[in-house]
């Protein structure tokens, strides 16, 4: 495996809502009483989140929670109404995810060095949403990249995406040194809030915003570039229950258990141990860690049962705090922030989906 990082960029969505104002959202859209409206502004405020960045308009939401008319179908007014349709929604998705990954990876290619007609693999990345032709072909549109551009896909893998995309590039550099692949994310996990009261999808509507992140990488040539030196993935015995991400007819419908916590605290270890045997490394050896924030619990229990300080993933915790759970562009956003530290090296990058599914990559 040879995947040297080159460039790394990263792109927001311009409408930041503080978490505060998204829970008096969620109050008035999910809550049928006072007691569910309290509930939901203790588990936003639990989320540890300050702000979040989505593709809705933070404007119409504030308009109408000052008791403005709803002027998009995000937005209404009837009592019981479920939201805008899955149709609908991917309308949305279609608008709004392209600018995003060409913000993200033209800030990528700017700094690799790079030239659009440089780059010979195109890896994407997303969970929220789906189009053919899509967010790949308006890439290679959109940067000018050569119309013989390798494409793959990863879809509908949750919040770990970024590290199978990672393994999609570093596959295709280790089989050609002559590859120059642009990996890129991006999330609108905004699109699929959950309208009305189910306490099982109260979780979700707390934690997950949008973004997006691109990474162009090489074969390593001998630099000093963070390298994927390898990359692991580990299903836990009778998780299915756990985590799940299915298409509804108003959206995705994501249901998180409060036990997956306790599956990583139980099944986290002994794989992460075996795995890093098998590139001749142990647990005291990493240096920094690149830990998925799925949310403050999901941090607790990967520090808890690694027997990892504390403070090694206050970088997820800062990007948690700023940004939510953007799903698969978050571990690159953390891996950007580390690169920027020079953090120390070797560096392991974790992300939990589906499954429930735990999948890593090493850095040196």
């Amino acid at each position: 495996m040879s995947l040297a990082i080159r460039g790394l960029g990263t792109a927001l969505p311009a409408n930041r809502l503080t978490q505060m104002e998204l829970a008096e959202g969620a109050k008035r859209y999910c809550a049928e009483d006072d007691e569910q409206r309290q509930m939901i502004g203790k588990l936003y405020q639990h989320t540890e989140i300050e702000t979040r960045h989505v593709v809705l308009q933070a404007d119409k939401l504030r308009a109408v929670m000052k008791g403005g008319k709803a002027e998009s179908v995000f937005f209404r007014d009837a009592r019981g109404d479920r939201g805008p349709g899955t149709a609908q929604r991917m309308d949305r998705y279609n608008r709004e995810a392209l600018p995003l990954a060409l913000e993200s990876s033209r800030r990528a290619l700017a700094e690799s060095g790079l030239k659009p007609s440089e780059i010979t693999h195109l890896v994407t990345v997303s969970c929220t949403g789906f189009a053919a032709p899509g967010v790949d072909v308006g890439l290679i549109k959109g940067l000018g990249l050569k119309p013989t551009t390798v494409r793959t896909h990863v879809g509908f893998m949750g919040c770990h995406g970024a590290i199978n995309g990672l393994r999609a590039a570093a596959g295709y550099t280790g089989s050609d040194p002559r590859a120059r692949v642009l990996l890129c994310c991006v999330e609108l996990s905004s699109l699929h809030f959950y309208y009305g009261w189910n306490p099982k999808r109260m979780v979700g509507n707390a934690l997950f915003a949008d973004g997006s992140a691109a990474v162009v990488g090489i074969d390593t040539n001998g630099t000093d570039d963070w390298r994927v030196a390898a990359t692991g993935s580990c299903l836990f015995p009778d998780s299915e229950f756990a985590m799940s991400w299915h298409i509804g007819d108003h959206g995705f419908d994501m249901t998180l258990s409060t036990k997956v916590p306790n599956l990583i605290q139980e099944n986290l270890r002994p794989w992460v141990e075996q795995w890093l045997g098998e590139s001749g490394l142990t647990l005291r050896e990493i240096a920094s860690w690149a830990v998925h924030p799925g949310g403050p619990k999901i941090l607790d229990s990967v520090e808890g049962c690694l027997g990892i300080p504390k403070g090694i993933t206050d970088v997820s915790r800062r990007v948690l705090a700023g940004h939510g759970n953007m799903s698969s562009p978050t571990v690159l956003f953390i891996l950007n922030e580390l690169r920027k530290a020079n953090a120390p090296r070797p560096c392991v990058a974790l992300g939990f989906g589906p499954g429930l599914v735990a999948e890593g990559a090493i850095f040196v």
